[in-house]
């Protein structure tokens, strides 16, 4: 029973990772339509970023707030200035590919300049171990559940207590009519392209000392955030949560009482059983669309 709890308060620390990125694919899509293959990508280049402002001798903190306005002003603004606003006229599957082609040159290009080679991470909450009734729990997965739940949770209440949170939601679910109510879409817009750059910013901070800093870390962090997205709910933030914690703790669970060998097939596996028998996700809401 320790082992079970320890495996999945774990895979709950691992799971909440996923959510962050999948959260940013929610945002996304509510706001401006937009499905980003490259959010994987968009985790890995803020992790190189910090160990290039580490290696110019600053400290972690200081190193993850300059690259939280990097990664604010290149994957917030200039991904939906560069890519986004040019491509959105032409539909979703244009728009997919191009980000799909996004990731290819961001992932191309970190391995050009920074090499083949995994590079270690510090880890922002240390090393040690606590024990709790038995349990071993490590404090970095304890930092990572609290962050993940403060930031899944404020940002709802951000958006649904404040008139900047409400405005962007207004703009989710009817751009011509807010539009018509005098919301500044373009830049409620905007604020959510940035709050999906500084999720990805806080996911490389909280997920590169397990995975060490690599070029292609993004491809399987960014599909299982996508599948943890559809599983909890496209359409709802909490569902994001709730997608990337059960496939953490099903990953961990499957590791360990059945093979490793399993491990990365358990979100796919999970994304079919939820698209058969619940196809809107599990907090998911049914969208009407009127022909």
């Amino acid at each position: 029973m320790i082992n079970f709890m320890q495996l999945v308060i774990s895979g709950m620390a691992t799971g909440s990772i996923y959510a962050l990125v999948a959260l940013g694919f929610t945002l996304l899509w509510q706001a401006s339509g937009t499905i980003n293959f490259a959010a994987g990508e968009f985790v890995m280049l803020p992790a190189f970023s910090m160990l290039a402002f580490q290696a110019l001798g600053l400290p972690l903190l200081a190193s993850f707030v300059l690259t939280l306005v990097v990664a604010t002003a290149v994957l917030g603004y200039g991904f939906k200035r560069a890519i986004v606003d040019p491509m959105r006229k032409f539909g979703v599957m244009p728009l997919v590919v191009a980000t799909i082609g996004l990731a290819l040159i961001m992932r191309s290009g970190a391995q050009i300049a920074f090499g083949a080679q995994a590079m270690p991470f510090k880890n922002i909450f240390g090393y040690h171990v606590f024990s709790i009734a038995g349990v071993h729990v490590s404090a970095s997965d304890m930092g990572i559940l609290a962050c993940t739940f403060v930031v899944v949770f404020g940002l709802q209440a951000f958006l649904q207590h404040t008139v900047t949170g409400r405005a962007m939601q207004a703009v989710a679910q009817n751009t011509e009519t807010a539009r018509v109510l005098g919301i500044r879409v373009n830049r409620m817009i905007f604020y959510t392209f940035a709050i999906n750059a500084m999720l990805a910013t806080l996911a490389a901070l909280l997920v590169t000392p397990m995975y060490l800093a690599k070029f292609d870390m993004g491809i399987l962090l960014g599909l299982k955030a996508f599948l943890a997205a559809i599983i909890g709910g496209f359409n709802n933030s909490r569902g994001a949560l709730l997608g990337g914690v059960i496939i953490g703790v099903s990953e961990n669970l499957v590791g360990a009482y059945i093979s490793s060998s399993y491990m990365d097939g358990v979100a796919l596996a999970l994304f079919l059983l939820v698209i058969l028998f619940k196809p809107d996700g599990l907090l998911g809401a049914p969208v009407v669309r009127k022909v």
